[in-house]
């Protein structure tokens, strides 16, 4: 199933399609809701399964019509969608705990994946109204609001001391030793995939994750810092794949912007997985 043409031609549908279901976050967003618990003890919210249904709804209307695989549909066996040389990963709210905290740090994730390495990806933060998007060879871009939107780069340079973002609600030993060896650095706490934003815009020069993720958690990102000059490897240096095993966790990970430097040499001899 090859692509027609360079993936860019789906890129406004889907920001289109990424802003519609921000809009129906922001409706349970603005009530009184209800948090319920999934079968992996992770939250829900009526948030989720609202953005999850215009997505699916959405994508479904799309030509090519391409398979999905989100969050809260991720049931598809291995053997199914082993055979899947372009889909859709979407993770219609990443950021729950986030959201009902409401520290507005959580974004709507869509990815187009092809031949296991996203090619299309947009996140938007629709507390923030910021849409972040790119798509293979054209860059990676930012619009605030109903702006023009900007194109956005990695820092080719390192700041000095280096500026890392990293998980407000997953903090881990493995991190905390990795930093130890990282040296001077300067950390933020943010939430949702608006950490590999901050690193493909340049405002952030490391994203180490030393702790569980999903791979809809980070396709749609990965392609955003891939296109903005950056890049997303496991701690051996290797980019991260999509859906090349029954399992959708990633490997730990680091996502950076200047590849001058040899970020994984701080997380050898640690003794946690790459």
């Amino acid at each position: 199933m090859p692509l027609r043409k360079e993936p860019s031609h789906l890129l406004e549908p889907v920001i289109t399609l990424a802003k519609k279901a921000g809009k129906r976050i922001m409706e349970v967003y603005q009530s009184e809701f209800r948090v319920g618990v999934k079968e992996d003890c992770s939250p829900l919210t009526a948030a989720d399964l609202a953005s999850h249904h215009c997505l699916m709804e959405g994508l479904d209307l799309l030509r090519p019509r391409y398979p999905v695989l989100s969050e809260e549909s991720s049931t598809v066996p291995f053997t199914e969608r082993s055979a899947w040389e372009l889909f859709w990963l979407v993770d219609p709210l990443d950021g729950t705990k986030d959201f009902i905290q409401r520290n507005d740090e959580f974004t709507v994730n869509v990815a187009l994946i092809h031949r296991n390495r996203p090619v299309l990806g947009v996140v938007y933060a629709p507390a923030k109204a910021a849409c972040y998007f790119a798509s293979e060879g054209c860059g990676a871009f930012r619009q605030v609001g109903d702006g023009e939107p900007e194109g956005i780069h990695v820092r080719a340079e390192a700041h000095c001391p280096v500026r890392v973002v990293g998980s407000r609600s997953h903090r881990s030993e493995e991190l905390d030793r990795y930093l130890s060896r990282l040296g001077p650095h300067q950390l933020v706490s943010v939430g949702s995939s608006l950490k590999f934003c901050l690193v493909a815009e340049g405002a952030a020069d490391l994203y180490p994750r030393m702790g569980p993720t999903s791979e809809w958690d980070t396709a749609a990102a990965h392609c955003i810092v891939r296109e903005a000059g950056g890049e997303v490897t496991d701690l051996a240096g290797r980019p991260l794949l999509y859906n090349k095993q029954e399992s959708i966790l990633n490997p730990h990970f680091l996502a950076f912007g200047d590849k001058s430097k040899d970020w994984c040499r701080f997380a050898e001899g640690l003794g946690f997985g790459s």
